[in-house]
């Protein structure tokens, strides 16, 4: 089966699997694992940033960034379609108790102006302007990118206003890769950042969150109150090393993948909004439901899985799993339809 609904359907190498059965380990809890306290110095260097955490998920790094950085009746500014406000189950306003100002854009790309004539004033009748959440690349966006000139405009500008800075960078590296930026120089501009491991670096799990030694004393303890303590996690630690070390420059392969499909797609009578391929995500509409039901039904008789992402915006997602062969026979599938 040909799967293109996400990259987090991938499996570890045996390269992967060999680096976790090695792995020593201890208990996390007690700051004992050397394994995952490696993988968290590794991050925390890779974006100079002071200190990580380990965490079982992005939407875990995401929603402890927010508890560390706001306090309750705080405001959020984010894009509209931002994963931490659409995809992770209403947490900011269940687990920090904050609302968020939604700004409207076609590519998910936050300008200064976006901050600047989003601030509340400081009256009791609104909440407290506190956090600018950015996400690179932008998952509902199609995979676009910031660069690191927007990145250091927006936040730059809210610095300016006394707020606070996020990233949720679950495929920041697909970022990094397409825009040529070093990781390296994202850590001024971000009090907080979240990096996945699990979706295009292959891992089987896991997510960090980065920032000061303080708040990551914070989100230590936020981590435990959420669920997230782990013990003998450095197996999983291990995949993560792994993958930073050797999965990262191949993501060009699956950006080459989508660009492809992207271009195949372009031809095809029932493709609407074509939304221009940056990384590894490919994101179109289609006419209607019954062409959205044929499709999906045709694709999977061919052995592909699809997603979608709206009623009518088809998802295709090219990762570690996603070869050339299967490229080819994908494409195929395609023009039978």
């Amino acid at each position: 089966m040909i799967d293109l609904r996400s990259d987090t359907v991938t499996k570890p190498t045996p390269p992967m699997l060999e680096a976790m059965w090695g792995a020593t380990v201890g208990d996390d809890v007690y700051d004992e694992d050397m394994t995952v306290n490696q993988l968290q110095q590794k991050a925390a260097d890779m974006f100079d940033m002071e200190a990580a955490l380990f965490c079982p998920s992005g939407t875990m790094t995401n929603q402890i960034a927010m508890r560390v950085l706001t306090q309750p009746q705080d405001e959020i500014i984010c894009y509209n379609g931002a994963h931490i406000y659409k995809y992770e189950g209403g947490g900011l306003a269940y687990n920090s108790q904050v609302s968020t100002r939604l700004i409207h854009s076609q590519n998910g790309i936050l300008h200064p102006t976006d901050v600047s004539n989003n601030i509340n004033d400081d009256n009791i009748h609104y909440p407290t302007t506190s956090v600018v959440a950015l996400e690179n690349s932008v998952n509902r966006a199609g995979g676009t990118c910031y660069t690191l000139d927007q990145i250091k405009a927006v936040t730059t500008t809210a610095r300016q206003h006394q707020l606070k800075t996020h990233l949720d960078g679950a495929r920041v590296f697909n970022a990094l890769v397409f825009t040529g930026d070093k990781a390296q120089d994202y850590g001024q501009y971000f009090d907080t950042i979240s990096i996945c491991l699990s979706k295009g670096l292959g891992c089987p799990v896991g997510s960090l969150v980065l920032g000061s030694h303080e708040l990551i004393k914070k989100a230590k303890r936020s981590r435990k109150v959420l669920g997230g303590a782990m013990r003998q996690v450095g197996y999983m630690a291990a995949a993560g090393i792994y993958a930073l070390d050797h999965h990262v420059a191949r993501l060009s392969n699956d950006h080459q993948r989508a660009q492809t499909i992207a271009q195949h797609l372009a031809t095809k009578s029932y493709v609407r909004n074509l939304i221009p391929v940056q990384t590894n995500i490919v994101l179109f509409d289609l006419p209607n439901h019954d062409t959205v039901e044929r499709l999906l039904a045709h694709l999977k008789s061919h052995g592909i899985l699809a997603g979608m992402m709206d009623k009518l915006t088809m998802r295709f997602v090219t990762h570690l799993d996603f070869d050339d062969d299967q490229l080819e026979q994908f494409l195929k599938a395609l023009d039978l339809f």
